[in-house]
């Protein structure tokens, strides 16, 4: 497993729910097609998985 993980951001979060925005914002996504690289951890995959269809992953 690699220790990093890249995603970014491909669909908007306009009409989604409150928790899901502040997820976004949380794994640093606030601009469409933002890439963003962090460490691998279960707390961001978990996050990750919450708006999985708001974001590509890359690995």
């Amino acid at each position: 497993m690699k220790d990093t993980i890249t995603y970014s951001q491909i669909k908007s979060y306009i009409g989604s729910t409150k928790t899901i925005r502040s997820t976004l914002i949380g794994l640093g996504l606030t601009k469409m097609h933002k890439v963003v690289t962090r460490k691998d951890t279960p707390e961001l995959r978990g996050m990750l998985s919450k708006v999985q269809h708001l974001v590509k992953i890359e690995e």
